[in-house]
């Protein structure tokens, strides 16, 4: 993988987890689980190692995983009271 192509990955999984949140607020599971296998694909490109980056390029992947990370915790923040219902209405029988 060349250091353009990890970006790439990375910009690309910026947006597939922009969608996940945003079909997250909506409540549309179906496309949100749709979204989550396209992201799991495209971070498997990750699994046989990348280049470090230096300079503007590893700014630009920090960014990208700041974003990530942002998306991830608006989404936990969907699902999780929704867990916690879940949770407790399994428990109460």
């Amino acid at each position: 993988m060349k250091s353009n192509d990890v970006l790439s990955m990375y910009d690309k999984l910026a947006g597939v987890s922009g969608q996940m949140k945003s079909a997250a607020q909506a409540g549309d599971w179906t496309a949100f689980d749709t979204l989550n296998v396209q992201a799991s694909v495209t971070a498997a490109a990750a699994l046989c190692g990348v280049p470090a980056l230096e300079g503007a390029q590893r700014q630009r992947k920090i960014d990208l995983i700041k974003q990530l990370m942002a998306n991830d915790r608006a989404i936990r923040d969907v699902t999780e009271p929704w867990m916690g219902q879940l949770d407790r209405a399994l428990c109460a029988h």
